[in-house]
């Protein structure tokens, strides 16, 4: 009975240390497992999935669902993609409206979060709670209510041009009635739209975050400058924005991911994907595949061109912070 005992203790004390940092360097893999396996399952594998529908040309719903064959094209849909100057448009489209979001997002987001650090304890979570909720409203319920702003008959945008003294309206606008005014048919004005509703959606993620960063800031180094004579501007780029840095930085990468891939708020004030000249990416691949005649291949070889970029954007940052770290 005494040997039955001692032995796990004797077991125990015969482990050496290095036996069990390996054990304990083991433990984090083993905790990250069952994360590794869901993200394989919902995403590797559809992404996999998508890449092998770029090699075929697919072109009806039986091909799908596997009752006739898959003909092989390799990179033809490449090709056929790029060899578009269509695609072009698109991809000029895509850019300037991510860029245009990002920079928008960015600065909105950044003056909110400063405001915030500057309130009161109270104030401040009443004002955040209230940012919150473009955060927390879902992107299609939003959009449903934007485009409900804008409509052409009863929306609040033209109740308010209507409401306008003619000379002002007639003087400033050339037109006094706005009752039917199509605010979706200029591409100009649609991205503008599309764009206001994408940054009100968007920007509280980055004002809280910056907010974050801002709690981390340590206020002697504010004071400090302050005593040294430097005003609010100058302590923000001197101070603030080297420390917040990573944070901007990853922001920014999110940031430039999610308007890439710009489709609900899209597909809702445009009604459909009739509208080609503001197509943007997401946009473009889903058009390609799912309106008829059906092109799955190509759509798919135009989503896998989006991820590329998103790749090579992600990528950059990366290299970016690493040299970053190595310099300093």
């Amino acid at each position: 009975m005494t040997t039955l005992t001692e032995a796990p203790e004797t077991t125990a004390a015969r482990e050496t240390p290095a036996r069990r940092r390996r054990r304990m360097d083991r433990l984090p893999y083993l905790l990250l497992l069952p994360c590794v396996v869901i993200i394989g399952v919902l995403l590797l594998w559809p992404l996999g999935q998508v890449v092998v529908m770029s090699f075929f040309r697919l072109d009806s719903v039986r091909q799908m669902r596997g009752d006739r064959e898959w003909p092989w094209v390799g990179l033809g849909n490449y090709a056929d993609v790029l060899g578009d100057p269509f695609f072009w448009s698109v991809l000029r489209n895509t850019v300037f409206f991510a860029l245009a979001n990002v920079v928008l997002t960015m600065v909105l987001g950044t003056l909110v979060g400063l405001l915030l650090n500057r309130l009161g304890r109270r104030m401040a979570a009443f004002v955040a709670s209230c940012v919150m909720l473009a955060w927390a409203t879902p992107a299609l319920t939003g959009t449903i209510v934007w485009k409900w702003i804008f409509d052409d008959t009863s929306g609040l945008v033209t109740w308010f041009f209507n409401a306008l003294p003619d000379g002002i309206s007639q003087g400033l606008f050339g037109r006094s009635d706005w009752t039917g005014y199509g605010w979706f048919n200029s591409p100009l004005l649609f991205f503008s739209i599309l764009t206001l509703v994408v940054v009100w959606h968007s920007f509280p993620f980055i004002a809280v975050s910056v907010l974050a960063g801002l709690k981390s800031v340590p206020s002697e180094l504010h004071e400090a400058a302050r005593v040294d004579g430097a005003g609010p501007w100058k302590a923000f780029w001197k101070i603030t924005v080297p420390l917040l840095r990573p944070v901007f930085g990853i922001l920014i990468v999110l940031s430039t991911i999610w308007d890439f891939k710009v489709f609900t708020q899209y597909y809702v004030l445009a009604g459909g994907t009739q509208d080609r000249p503001t197509f943007m990416l997401s946009v473009y691949s889903y058009a390609e595949a799912f309106s008829p005649p059906p092109k799955y291949g190509l759509g798919a070889a135009i989503a896998v061109i989006l991820t590329l970029i998103l790749l090579v954007v992600t990528g950059l940052y990366v290299r970016m912070v690493l040299k970053q770290e190595e310099d300093a």
